[in-house]
């Protein structure tokens, strides 16, 4: 059985999203029915909707950051309730059994996790995202939305949040760390915060300077234009850590250069081609070049506990479901300061 609810979909690859209806199965015995509140875009929608990483299956509802209210719960679920305020984000399910899932690392999950949209689930369906007005989730992949939190700011949490969260935690960055996070848009903003609120020292590399008031106001202490040579020579040998978040082929041995001994340069971004990297770049100082990906579900609720307390959410624009399209032309131009949230009671 299902329950057909309001969305918004790609019918196929590139094609404008539009208003349409898709099932949700019934609520099964460890499963939450979720009224949507607010859905944000990330620009892997766009990537995903264009069918720029691979082949999809369409029609295709994206969205994996969803903030909403809990309207329903399974006979066997013990971790949420009807009114919970909570949130879901870039995985529904995984294996549960393996080594990764086991260490609460579902994001690596060994046989793949299931993705919130456009990945088969276990019951033979594609997944579809929170561009819709309900979803129905397993009970371990929902967390809670911390009391006090501004939940339209808060969506982009469960994706860009958990994404910057989640390197700079396991690389353990606190009070005396130098940090450089590589881009200053709707995943790098809340990296500055984020690392800020830890006690980092947080520099902001961009390709211009048009965004470092915003940047100093988010807790940088330096910005500076990757286009100035001489302010990057002065970097040489500096950070601890350096988080790029752009998805472009980058000089990564320019990059690697800014990076003490021991320092590691971790990669959030997906570019279309191969990294170069010369190989004396990380041997002669013990450096290391990286990948992280979102992070699991206990540490997605870390990450939203840790914001609340210290008044951290994303930079917004608030939407409504009919500006989606106006909204993904406006992402892909880079014209946005720094996250589009859809209100879910207009789709």
């Amino acid at each position: 059985m299902t329950t057909t609810v309001a969305a918004y979909a790609a019918p196929s690859g590139g094609a404008p999203l539009e208003k349409t209806s898709i099932d949700r199965r019934d609520v099964g015995a460890h499963d939450v029915l979720i009224e949507i509140e607010y859905a944000g875009i990330c620009h892997s929608d766009i990537h995903t909707v264009r069918d720029e990483w691979g082949k999809q299956t369409y029609p295709l509802t994206p969205g994996h950051e969803i903030i909403g209210h809990v309207k329903e719960v399974g006979s066997d679920v013990t971790r949420h309730q009807v009114g919970d305020a909570v949130g879901v984000g870039c995985m529904v399910n995984s294996c549960q059994e393996c080594e990764a899932c086991t260490e609460g690392l579902e994001q690596y999950c060994v046989k793949g996790n299931i993705g919130t949209y456009g990945v088969k689930d276990k019951d033979g369906t594609i997944t579809q995202g929170g561009y819709s007005t309900h979803v129905v989730v397993d009970e371990r992949f929902v967390v809670h939305v911390p009391d006090g939190i501004d939940h339209a700011a808060a969506t982009p949490l469960l994706c860009a949040g958990i994404t910057l969260y989640s390197p700079l935690r396991h690389w353990e960055v606190g009070p005396g760390s130098k940090v450089a996070i590589i881009g200053m848009g709707g995943l790098g903003h809340v990296g500055v915060k984020i690392a800020a609120a830890m006690g980092a020292e947080v520099t902001v590399l961009s390709h211009s300077l048009a965004k470092k008031d915003d940047g100093l106001r988010f807790g940088a202490k330096n910005y500076v234009a990757t286009t100035d040579e001489d302010a990057m020579k002065a970097l040489r040998g500096t950070f601890d850590l350096i988080i790029n978040t752009v998805s472009v082929n980058l000089p990564m041995d320019d990059y690697l250069a800014l990076l003490r001994f021991d320092g590691v340069l971790v990669e959030l971004g997906a570019p279309s081609k191969p990294l170069s990297v010369q190989a004396f770049s990380l041997i002669g100082m013990r450096k290391s070049l990286a990948g992280s990906c979102i992070g699991g579900i206990a540490e997605t609720q870390e990450m939203l506990d840790f914001c609340a307390e210290h008044g951290i959410t994303a930079e917004i624009e608030q939407i409504g479901a009919d500006a989606i399209n106006e909204a993904y032309e406006r992402v892909v131009d880079s014209d946005v300061r720094y996250r589009f949230v859809i209100d879910a009671s207009t789709f």
